[in-house]
């Protein structure tokens, strides 16, 4: 029997993020398979005959080929047990992927070798950033004519203001594409095309110095330039730092082609050496450590309807802290009750495994019978703190949501508030009336397209979206101090309140949120609003 301590000390539990199409669902897909998650990759590129990517479960995920929200999938490598969060690529559903990195430990950021930092890497890696975890790079589609490896290092460090050193090199891309060179061992590991899915491949290490035998593999021109650049990166990289990496200040670099399942077990086995076991929490009584304290967690995103045969909501909780088992009390601190988790389960992709225990480190789904909200607190009875909540996201896009079928209202509005307690929308009605008009705001508007595609086909509802020129939304920071009835607002100001009754102002034009600031002395606003 291992003990606590133990099983919390070989959890790994990382975010993945990327811009899409960068292969982030491939590279998902090839660490599965060597955990034994999975026998077969399937193919990631929507062929009608193609299996969907193991971590994408919406409907609407599978018709359009892009994952829009997150999952969890675990698996074992190496005495290891592993928790990947896969994230949303698409820019329009970074606000799922804030959440999901809230969950995370360290990151690992995949870019496509031929594109370079692209405009959705830059905003997840802020967003990596504001949470000072650790990122692992993986340079992906060198089987692909890339970029020069030093530009890309060079873009990494000025875009994302971070310094980078590279673990391995690549030795050419594309065609001429011929395998790593591993800074460490001092050996080419050279390239072998497992196209197929599967994880057996032979790749053959060459020590540096047998120059006869390098120059057989790789040739006369790739061995002179490899070595060229070997002595340029060992002269001008950043030195490995372990503690720069944790800190979020140094990423290591990797090189492959998850497509062809070159570089990722070698890339996994190092991470897995680099990354840390379940860090320490910020609650309001100091750092929950993991290990020293009982369970506790916090719910970091809710998914309505995983399952269509029982229309099912489920709270995915990150424990931070100690063993959960499945019989166990728990308070829920904002509910301000103690309660039993319901159907607590392991969740990869649409598979689900009832659990009867989980520690620190650790993603379980439970059945949520509509009490919990993203950002809540579970912890032992006996116990009372909350962690810190994750912000909200302002909606930069907003619209009146109208539906066809007046009959059908019921649906309508349990279809549109179960939507919005998951966090993929936000919903508003006027301040001072009831749920007659709802007006919708989003971060991207893909949201859109996903409310009205699920209303339809979960809630059996049709609506119709009628854009609002609002673009900017502001909350009342100290609403109890203020007569909302009495603030002077702007001819492009509206007043709404959110799901929990909270006061917030809408505005067309940015310099209007000034000018109501100046016309209410004392009235605070803020552009982030608390879960």
């Amino acid at each position: 029997m291992s003990s606590i301590k133990e099983e919390i000390n070989r959890r790994r539990t990382f975010a993945i993020i990327s811009h899409p199409d960068a292969g982030k669902t491939t590279l998902t897909e090839k660490f599965l398979l060597y955990g034994g998650a999975i026998n077969l990759a399937g193919s990631v590129k929507g062929k009608a005959t193609a299996r969907h990517a193991v971590s994408d479960w919406m409907e609407i995920e599978k018709q359009r080929g892009i994952s829009v929200t997150s999952s969890v999938l675990q698996f074992e490598y190496d005495g290891f047990c592993i928790n990947l969060l896969d994230t949303p690529g698409h820019q329009d559903f970074s606000e799922d992927t804030y959440r999901t990195l809230m969950a995370a430990d360290s990151a690992v950021m995949v870019i496509d070798a031929s594109k370079g930092v692209e405009p959705q890497t830059r905003k997840l890696f802020k967003v990596c950033v504001m949470r000072k975890i650790p990122i692992f790079t993986f340079i992906n589609k060198m089987d692909r004519d890339a970029n020069d490896t030093f530009e890309l290092l060079d873009e990494i460090e000025k875009e994302l203001g971070i310094a980078t050193c590279p673990i391995n090199w690549p030795i050419g891309s594309g065609k001429s594409f011929k395998g790593v060179y591993d800074r460490n061992k001092q050996c080419v590991i050279t390239y072998s095309d497992t196209e197929k899915g599967t994880k057996e491949g032979e790749a053959t290490e060459i020590p540096l110095d047998e120059l006869d035998m390098l120059t057989g593999f790789v040739g006369e021109d790739l061995k002179d330039k490899l070595i060229g650049e070997i002595e340029l990166l060992d002269g001008a990289s950043a030195e490995f730092d372990l503690e720069q990496v944790q800190e979020g200040l140094l990423t290591p670099v990797f090189f492959g082609s998850a497509l062809t399942n070159f570089g990722v077990e070698i890339f996994l086995q190092h991470f897995l050496q680099m990354t840390t076991t379940p860090l320490a929490r910020k609650a309001d009584k100091g750092l929950i450590d993991p290990a020293e304290n009982n369970f506790s967690a916090f719910v970091f995103k809710i998914q309505a309807n995983m399952n269509k045969a029982h229309r099912d909501r489920i709270a995915f909780m990150r424990i931070c802290s100690g063993k959960f088992d499945a019989d166990m009390e728990v308070k829920h601190v904002q509910g301000g009750r103690n309660m039993r988790l319901s159907q607590p389960q392991q969740i990869m992709a649409n598979d689900r495994k009832i659990l009867t225990e989980a520690y620190a480190g650790d993603i379980i789904g439970v059945f949520d019978p509509g009490v919990f909200s993203i950002g809540d607190t579970l912890c032992m009875p006996k116990e009372q703190f909350t962690y810190e909540g994750i912000p909200t996201f302002a909606p930069e896009h907003f619209a009146r949501v109208r539906q066809v079928d007046t009959m059908k209202r019921k649906q309508f509005i349990k279809g549109i508030n179960q939507i919005a307690q998951e966090g993929a929308i936000q919903i508003f009605q006027e301040f001072n009336t009831g749920m007659e008009e709802i007006i919708v705001g989003v971060v991207g508007v893909l949201q859109f397209d996903v409310l009205k595609f699920r209303l339809e086909n979960e809630y059996n509802v049709d609506i119709k979206l009628e854009p609002l020129p609002y673009e900017h939304i502001r909350w009342i920071e100290n609403k109890d101090e203020v007569d909302l009835s009495k603030i002077v607002g702007t001819s492009d100001m509206r007043k709404v309140k959110d799901l929990k009754g909270n006061p917030l102002l809408l505005f067309v034009n940015s310099w209007s949120v000034g000018m109501v600031l100046d016309r209410n002395p004392g009235l605070v606003l803020a552009e982030f609003g608390r879960n």
